[in-house]
C-alpha cells in the first residue's frame, strides 16, 4: 500500500555546513549558458530530431545568444556523428560559438570523438564517468580508486590526442563530469575532480570545466547548494576550474536548484529550452534566464520572440509547451479571476497616467511585450471574472474606456452571460453584449432630426438652443430647449416630454479612433426617480455633439425597457 511504501526509501543525507555562506548572497549577473538541447534533450524524445530539424534548432540557439552548444554524442551513433560533421563541413558554426561534444571515459569512444571534431574551430570535449555511491554499488561493483582510475586514464588519453589539434590552431577545451555528482560523497567528488585537473594539466589560464550534475534530483535545492559550496571549499585547485551545474527536474525544483547553486558559487549552467530532457527533464533555461530579467539582470539571452521559439521547439521536438509553463505558456499572462483582473486593469491605468519607467502591474511579474507577447489577451472572461475584466477587454480590444462607476453595471451583464453558457466568452461576444445593451437601444425613443444654435452675449457668456424631432413608438413630436451647452440644452428640451423624472448624474466622453473624422463615444448616467435606479447609456458618432444625445436616449430607453419587461 502507498501509505507504507515510503518506508523503503533512504532519505538524502545533507552535507553539514554550519557556516554556509550562499543563503545571504544574491544573483547579480548571468552565468555562462550551455544548451544541451541537441544532445540531452534530443535523446529524450520519442522520435529524435532529423538532421534538418537539428540544424534549424541549432540556428535558433545561436540567434538566442548561446555561445556554448552541446551538439551531440558523436561516438554513439551515425546520426549523432552526422549533425556534428554537417555543422563543421558546411561552416555553420559562428566564430564566437563553441560546440560541445559528449563522450564516456572509454578509449575507443574518445578516439571516435576526436575523428568527429576534426576541422572545428572552437570545441569543448566533455567526458564523464559515473561516481555515485549507488552506481558504484549496483552497476560497476568497484571501489572509488577504480572509478578515479577510469577518469584519469581518459584524461591522459584526451590530453595526448589533443596536442596535434591544438598545435594546428583548434581552440580545444576540456570538461569533466563526475556523473551523478549529487549522489556522490562530496569528498570523493572533490578528489576525483582534483585528480582529473592534475592529469589533464588544467591551469588558471587554461581552466577545465567541472560539471556537477544533479543527474537525478534527489534532494531539496538547498541541499544541492550545500554540496556545491562544500565541493568548492574542498577542491584544492579551485582556481583551475569553471564550476558548472547540470540540474535535472525529478523533484520539480530544477529551477530553484540551479538558482541556489549559482548562489553557492556555480559559474555555468547546462540546460534546455522549456526543460526538455530525460524523465522530468533538464532545468528550463528560459525560466532561469527570464527570472533574472525580472530582477533587472541582463540574462545575455534573447527571448523577446518567445512565441517563435516555442513554435520551432514544438515543431522540431514534437513536444508541447504546457499552457502554464512560465513565460512561454499560453495562459501564463491570462487572468480569469475578477480581483486579479481589477488589479491588472488599475495597474495598466497607473502605468499610462504616471509615465513610470518601471513595470508596476499587479499579478504580472513581467511585461508580456518583453517576450513579444503584447498582442495576446491578458484578461479573458469566464464565470470567475469581475467588472474590471470586462472593462479591460472593452478598452484594450475595442477602445472603449468605460467610466469606473459604469464598470460594475456592464460587468454584471457579462457575468450573467458567462453563468448562462458555462464557459469562457470571447472578446467579440463581450463587445456584442455591450453594443446590444447600451449602444443599439433605439426604442422606444429615437432622435430623428436635431439642430443647435449658439449665441454669445456682451459678457462672453454663451447659450445653446436645441431643436429637434423625436419619435416615441408611433408618435413623432418636436422638442426645444436652452442650456449652457448642447447636453444641457437637449436635456432641458426633453424634460417637458414626460421625462422630468430623470436626473443627470454623470457624463464622460473620448475618441475611439484617430484622425480628423474620428469616432467619439459618450457615456451618460441618469437616475430615474420613479424607481430610484441608475441607468447608463452610450452613444457613438463622428459628430461630437450627437454622441451624448444618443447616450441620453440610450439611458432613457434602458429605463423604459427595465420597467416594462422586468
Amino acid at each position: 500500500m502507498l501509505y507504507k511504501g515510503f518506508r523503503k526509501y533512504i532519505p538524502f543525507k545533507p552535507e553539514h555546513i554550519p557556516d554556509r555562506t550562499w543563503p545571504s548572497k544574491t544573483i547579480d549577473h548571468a552565468p555562462i549558458w550551455c544548451s544541451v538541447d541537441l544532445r540531452d534533450g534530443n535523446q529524450a524524445l520519442i522520435d529524435p530530431m532529423n538532421l534538418e530539424e537539428k540544424l534549424e534548432y541549432f540556428n535558433t540557439l545561436v540567434k538566442i545568444g548561446f555561445k556554448e552548444i552541446e551538439v551531440g554524442f558523436p561516438s554513439a551513433s551515425e546520426t549523432e556523428y552526422e549533425i556534428l560533421r554537417t555543422l563543421i563541413d558546411r561552416s555553420m558554426i559562428p566564430d564566437d560559438v563553441t560546440i560541445q561534444v559528449l563522450v564516456q571515459a572509454r578509449e575507443h569512444l574518445i578516439k571516435k570523438t576526436f575523428e568527429a571534431i576534426d576541422g572545428a574551430k572552437n570545441v569543448i570535449l566533455h567526458f564523464y564517468n559515473s561516481t555515485s555511491t549507488l552506481q558504484r554499488k549496483v552497476v560497476f561493483h568497484a571501489e572509488m580508486d577504480g572509478i578515479i582510475q577510469i577518469a584519469t586514464d581518459a584524461a591522459a588519453l584526451i590530453r595526448k590526442l589533443s596536442e596535434p589539434l591544438i598545435a594546428n590552431g583548434m581552440n580545444l577545451r576540456y570538461e569533466y563530469s563526475p556523473e551523478s555528482f549529487s549522489g556522490t560523497e562530496m569528498d570523493n567528488a572533490a578528489l576525483i575532480c582534483q585528480k582529473v585537473i592534475e592529469t589533464i594539466g588544467a591551469t588558471p589560464d587554461q581552466k577545465i570545466i567541472l560539471n556537477l550534475p544533479a543527474t537525478v534530483e534527489g534532494s531539496m535545492p538547498n541541499h544541492y547548494a550545500d554540496q556545491i559550496e562544500y565541493f568548492i571549499r574542498h577542491l584544492p585547485s579551485r582556481n583551475c576550474a569553471i564550476i558548472s551545474v547540470h540540474p535535472h527536474n525529478d523533484r520539480g525544483t530544477g529551477v530553484a536548484t540551479t538558482e541556489m547553486a549559482l548562489l553557492a558559487g556555480a559559474e555555468r549552467v547546462e540546460g534546455t529550452l522549456f526543460g526538455n530532457g530525460e524523465r522530468t527533464g533538464n532545468v528550463d533555461i528560459v525560466t532561469v534566464a527570464m527570472n533574472m530579467f525580472t530582477q533587472g539582470i541582463d540574462p545575455e539571452l534573447d527571448f523577446s520572440h518567445i512565441s517563435d521559439i516555442k513554435e520551432m521547439y514544438e515543431r522540431c521536438t514534437k513536444m508541447v509547451v504546457p499552457p502554464r509553463q512560465p513565460y512561454a505558456g499560453e495562459l501564463v499572462f491570462t487572468a480569469f479571476s475578477g480581483s486579479h483582473q481589477d488589479a491588472i486593469n488599475k495597474g495598466t491605468q497607473y502605468m499610462r497616467e504616471s509615465n513610470t519607467p518601471f513595470w508596476e502591474v499587479p499579478y504580472l511579474p513581467i511585461d508580456p511585450a518583453d517576450l513579444g507577447r503584447e498582442y495576446e489577451p491578458i484578461i479573458r472572461i469566464n464565470s470567475q471574472s469581475g467588472k474590471g475584466g470586462a472593462a479591460f477587454v472593452m478598452q484594450h480590444h475595442f477602445g472603449f474606456n468605460l467610466p469606473k462607476n459604469m464598470q460594475p453595471d456592464f460587468g454584471q451583464l457579462v457575468q450573467l452571460e458567462t453563468d448562462k453558457i458555462g464557459k469562457e466568452i470571447e472578446p467579440e461576444r463581450i463587445n456584442t453584449l455591450f453594443q446590444q445593451e447600451y449602444v443599439d437601444i433605439a426604442a422606444p425613443y429615437k432622435l430623428l432630426k436635431h439642430a443647435f444654435q449658439e449665441t454669445t452675449n456682451a459678457e462672453g457668456h454663451s447659450q445653446v438652443t436645441f431643436s429637434g424631432t423625436i419619435q416615441h413608438t408611433d408618435t413623432i413630436f418636436k422638442v426645444c430647449g436652452k442650456g449652457n451647452g448642447p447636453i444641457d440644452a437637449f436635456f432641458n428640451a426633453i424634460k417637458d416630454e414626460k421625462m422630468s423624472h430623470f436626473t443627470f448624474m454623470d457624463y464622460s466622453s473620448h475618441a475611439i479612433s484617430d484622425g480628423s473624422d474620428s469616432m467619439g463615444v459618450a457615456y451618460i448616467q441618469l437616475r430615474d426617480h420613479r424607481n430610484e435606479k441608475i441607468y447608463w447609456g452610450v452613444g457613438t458618432s463622428h459628430n461630437i455633439n450627437l454622441a451624448p444625445l444618443q447616450a441620453i436616449l440610450s439611458a432613457i430607453n434602458r429605463s423604459w425597457i427595465d420597467r416594462h419587461e422586468n
